[in-house]
Order: structure tokens, then C-alpha cells, then sequence
């Protein structure tokens, strides 16, 4: 992510000092790519948020899991499953989906 003040270094250099952009990615440690869209451009900030979270491996037994730990939840105390008697159960529950 670029700062406000590498943006404005990078225009000074390249505008004002007339710097070629190959010096100034040695100076700054900043790709040409990165410079190139600096000079080009008239944002002050460079952004990049992902407009959607890809799902984690544990997305098809998601719904399995949170059935569990919410059963596991409801359970009074010397009743619940710790995590090592929990781990067998995700497992089972992963192959069994797997298998079919």
C-alpha cells in the first residue's frame, strides 16, 4: 500500500526534479509498474479492498460444523466435547462428505 508521502515523493522526483523512473524505483524501492501509475494518475491514495471473501477449504462442511458446536454449546459443562474429542468428529464428518 502507498502512502500519501511515497505518491508525493514520487512526483516530486519524476515532475519537479525530473528524475528518470528507473532512478527513482532505486531510490524509493518501489516497482516501475508502481511509479508508471503514480505519474499517470491524480489519486493521492491507492487502495484495494476485496469486494468478496473467498470461501475457506472448510466452506462444504460448514453448516456440519457449526451444528456440532452449537449442540457441543448447549451441553452442560462436564458434558462438552474438548477439542480432542471434537477433532475426530470434524474428521468423520469430511470423509463421509467426501466419500459420498
Amino acid at each position: 500500500m502507498l502512502v500519501v508521502e511515497t505518491i508525493a515523493k514520487i512526483r516530486r522526483a519524476f515532475f519537479v526534479q525530473g528524475k528518470s523512473i528507473k532512478a527513482i524505483c532505486r531510490e524509493l524501492r518501489v516497482s516501475r509498474k508502481v511509479v508508471r501509475k503514480v505519474i499517470r494518475s491524480e489519486a493521492t491514495e491507492f487502495r484495494y479492498e476485496r469486494e468478496a471473501q473467498p470461501l475457506p477449504k472448510i466452506g462444504p462442511w460448514r453448516n456440519k460444523l457449526d451444528q456440532l458446536l452449537l449442540a457441543n454449546e448447549g451441553k452442560a459443562s462436564r458434558e462438552r466435547l474438548t477439542l480432542i474429542r471434537l477433532l475426530p468428529l470434524i474428521i468423520f464428518v469430511s470423509r463421509r462428505r467426501q466419500c459420498g
